[in-house]
C-alpha cells in the first residue's frame, strides 16, 4: 500500500509541476489552483475510497481528481478546452466532474460543493446503497453558511458523509487569524455540531489514510459523517504557477519551514524506498504526463455549433 501511496503523490506532484511550468506558455486560458505541498491528504483519503465512493471538490481539485481515479487525459484536455476533457473542454481546471472515476464535482464558489455532498449521501441512504459521500474542502468553507447548514442534516440524518478539510491555513492571502477568532477550533465546532471529528497531520499520508480508512469503515457501518482536519500547507500562490512568498502575507520562513516537512520526503524516507524504484517511479510518471500533453495540445476544440449544448434554458414567451 505504501508504496502505491507514494506513487499517487509523487504523480499528483509531477503533473502540477508540469502543470506550473507549462501554464505561462498560454495554452491553457483557465485559471488553476495548485495544492503542490498538500498530496498526502489527497492521495491517503483517495486510496482509502472505494470507487463507488463518490468524491465532492473545491477549486483547488487536481489532487482529488486524480486520487479518486479520475483520468490524466481527460484532466490535461480540459485545462486545454479540448474535446476529450472530463467536462468536454467547458469546465477547465476548477469545474472538473467525471462520472467514470466517481468524482461527481468541483465548483469555484467557497463551501458550494458541500451541499451536493450531503444531497448525494441522503440519496445513497435511501437506495440502501453500501457507497459514501467524501467532502473535499478547505479552512476557509468553514466560516460559509453552507458548512453549518449541511453538517447539521448530515448529522441529523446520521448521513454516511466523509468532511475531509484541508486547513491550509489561509484562504487567498488571508490568514486564520484574519478570519477566525483565536480560540477557535474547528473539530470543536464540527463535534458541536454532531460530527465525529478529528484533527490530523495532514503531511502524514500514512496518518491521513488509516484515520480515513477507519472513517470510512464506520461511515459504512451506519456510523454518523466525519469531520477530518488535515494540517497541511500550499507552497505556491492561490491561484497561479508562480512562488508569491514575496508578497509578505506570511511570515518570513513559514514556508521554508513547510517545505522542510515536504510530504514526500517524509513517506520516502518512512518506506526504506532506493534511488533505483523512486527514478523507476519517477520516468514511468515523467512519461505518463509528457504524453498526456501531447495528446491535449494536439486535440481539437470542440465544434462552435456545439457552444450551447448542455445548457438548461426555457425560452420566453413573448405573447
Amino acid at each position: 500500500m505504501s508504496v502505491e501511496l507514494f506513487r499517487a503523490m509523487l504523480r499528483i506532484r509531477m503533473v502540477e509541476e508540469e502543470i506550473a511550468r507549462r501554464y505561462p506558455e498560454g495554452r491553457m486560458r483557465c485559471p488553476t489552483h495548485l495544492s503542490i505541498g498538500q498530496e498526502a491528504t489527497a492521495a491517503a483519503v483517495g486510496l482509502a475510497l472505494a470507487p463507488r465512493d463518490l468524491a465532492f471538490s473545491s477549486h483547488r481539485s487536481h489532487a482529488h481528481y486524480l486520487a479518486k481515479g479520475g483520468d490524466l487525459d481527460a484532466m490535461i484536455l480540459e485545462l486545454h478546452g479540448k474535446v476529450g476533457g472530463c467536462t468536454r473542454g467547458r469546465g477547465g481546471s476548477m469545474h472538473l466532474s467525471d462520472e467514470r472515476a466517481g468524482f461527481v464535482a468541483s465548483t469555484a464558489i467557497v463551501g458550494n460543493s458541500i451541499p451536493l455532498g450531503v444531497g448525494t449521501a441522503l440519496a445513497q441512504r435511501l437506495k440502501g446503497e453500501d457507497a459514501i459521500s467524501c467532502v473535499f474542502l478547505g479552512d476557509g468553507a468553514t466560516e460559509e453558511g453552507a458548512f453549518y447548514e449541511s453538517a447539521n442534516f448530515a448529522a441529523l440524518k446520521s448521513l454516511p458523509v466523509l468532511f475531509v478539510c484541508e486547513n491550509n491555513l489561509y484562504s487567498v492571502y488571508s490568514p486564520l487569524s484574519k478570519r477566525q477568532p483565536a480560540a477557535r477550533d474547528l473539530c470543536a465546532v464540527a463535534s458541536s455540531l454532531g460530527l465525529a471529528a478529528r484533527r490530523l497531520d495532514g503531511n502524514d499520508a500514512v496518518a491521513v489514510f488509516d484515520a480515513a480508512s477507519s472513517a470510512i469503515a464506520a461511515l459504512r457501518q451506519g456510523a454518523g459523517p466525519v469531520f477530518l482536519e488535515c494540517m497541511t500547507y500550499r507552497w505556491r500562490e492561490h491561484c497561479g504557477p508562480y512562488f508569491d512568498d514575496d508578497l509578505g502575507y506570511r511570515p518570513d520562513g513559514e514556508l521554508a519551514d513547510w517545505q522542510r516537512r515536504d510530504p514526500l520526503v517524509s513517506l520516502r524516507a518512512a518506506l526504506g524506498l532506493s534511488e533505483t524504484e523512486a527514478e523507476r517511479l519517477t520516468r514511468a510518471i515523467a512519461d505518463e504526463i509528457a504524453m498526456a500533453f501531447t495528446r491535449a495540445e494536439a486535440a481539437p476544440f470542440p465544434d462552435e455549433a456545439t457552444v450551447f449544448d448542455g445548457i438548461y434554458r426555457t425560452e420566453l414567451d413573448a405573447s
